[in-house]
């Protein structure tokens, strides 16, 4: 059984920055696609960077900008860097992963980690 872990969330003044990481529980490079989500209160998750395959990466609009998604395939981990956060960016950032088996898509979820800005 995959198991995805977040960390590196916490509260951080506006203009500030974090490093999300995600640790898998076998090898990362099994997921075809692995991203960030992210939702706030009230709100439904929202997609935030994917990377797809071994090296194509999108962002959502408007994040791409001020956030950089990578993984270390060596350390099964992925992280996201965040830059110049703002208080819109507050939210419980997940960790997803899609792995295709015997003809399915399994799909794979940290528990999620709270990043807080503070305005």
């Amino acid at each position: 059984q995959v198991q995805l872990v977040e960390s590196g969330g916490g509260l951080v003044q506006a203009g500030g920055s974090l490093r999300l990481s995600c640790a898998a529980s076998g090898s990362i490079s099994r997921f075809g696609v692995i991203e960030w989500s992210r939702q706030a209160p009230g709100n439904e998750r929202e997609w935030v960077a994917q990377i797809i395959g071994g090296d194509a990466i999108n962002y959502a609009d408007g994040l791409g900008g001020r956030f950089v998604i990578s993984k270390d395939n060596a350390k099964n981990m992925m992280y996201l860097q965040m830059n110049n956060l703002k208080p819109e960016d507050t939210a419980v950032y997940y960790c997803h992963g899609v792995v295709a088996e015997n003809g399915n898509y399994k799909h794979y979820w940290g528990q999620g980690t709270q990043v807080t800005v503070s305005s």
